[in-house]
């Protein structure tokens, strides 16, 4: 395989993965444990998410660290483990890759507010951020993505430690994404706009930018405008969920179909999105149908 940078040069599109959560809480991930924990617990179930969505058509894939920082392992007693468990989830992403797919250091919020907001100091996140990406790039990941934020200031924390990750690990060109969700106004829940996150986070060294998570699958276009125009030069990602959640029977569940979800899919291709995928809600048959679409 060519790198994952020169890929991204190649302008063809990238189709991400879906769901890690809800994939594991239906392999029966106990909401007690951290996810983490099973990729020293239970490598067999990640292993088989994994080989899931590769089969699928993912051709880049997380690994299961969404909540691998020591902030966020603290809340289950798990803070001293950061780099136990995420190279433990890079070793099995790439066990699972096997050279047929580009590994993703996966890098979500610490779950704490920060300030002005909250208790967190910018320099507490760039800490705990930098920890958690050291081992994903010791690990032997492809790349880092940051994904699922919302303050901007945690954004440009988390982006800035994982380029000095790489640069500390004699690997300046390994390429970061990041992914913020954003709302039905193209706005994250604490105010930051599309164009806003662009124009700020672009110039810190990204390789690709975007949107995942969120409220549906409407605010996409919006978002992929307003960065365009703020960075008409940067990679975009669209990686939303499989529509909106709604309680039927006791469960969860999502109103948009694995069909209609890849045309939509289509659609953000045809603005400009690159890196393409789902999250919350899906499973691979949302992959198997974007892949679909892309082929046709």
């Amino acid at each position: 395989m060519i790198s994952l940078r020169e890929y991204l040069a190649s302008g063809k599109p990238l189709i991400a993965d879906g769901a890690t959560g809800t994939m594991l809480m239906a392999a029966g991930l106990p909401p007690e444990i951290s996810p983490e924990v099973w990729n020293v617990e239970q490598p067999e179930k990640i292993l088989a998410l994994h080989r899931a969505y590769i089969d699928a058509g993912s051709q880049i894939f997380l690994t299961n660290t969404f909540g691998g920082t020591h902030l966020k392992l603290a809340r289950r007693n798990q803070a001293t483990r950061v780099r136990e468990l995420n190279l433990a989830a890079a070793a099995l992403a790439i066990q699972a890759a096997a050279g047929k797919a580009y590994v993703a250091g996966d890098i979500g919020p610490t779950g704490e507010m920060m300030k002005p907001y909250g208790p967190l100091a910018y320099e507490q996140a760039v800490e705990a951020f930098a920890e958690q990406a050291a081992a994903l790039v010791e690990g032997g990941v492809d790349g880092l993505w940051i994904e699922t934020m919302a303050d901007l200031n945690e954004a440009k924390a988390a982006v800035s430690a994982a380029v000095q990750a790489a640069r500390d690990a004699g690997k300046p060109d390994l390429p970061v994404f990041c992914s913020l969700s954003f709302g039905k106004k193209a706005r994250t829940m604490v105010g930051v706009s599309a164009r806003q996150a662009a124009q700020e986070l672009w110039p810190l060294g990204l390789a690709a930018i975007g949107a995942n998570c969120g409220e549906g699958l409407e605010m996409i276009p919006e978002v992929l405008r307003q960065m365009h125009e703020a960075v008409p030069s940067a990679c975009l990602i669209a990686k939303p969920n499989a529509g909106l959640p709604r309680l039927e029977g006791g469960e969860t569940v999502y109103d948009v179909s694995p069909g209609d979800f890849a045309g939509y899919v289509g659609k953000f291709i045809a603005q400009g999105a690159q890196v393409v995928g789902s999250c919350c809600g899906s499973e691979p048959e949302y992959i198997r149908a974007i892949a679909r679409q892309i082929g046709e």
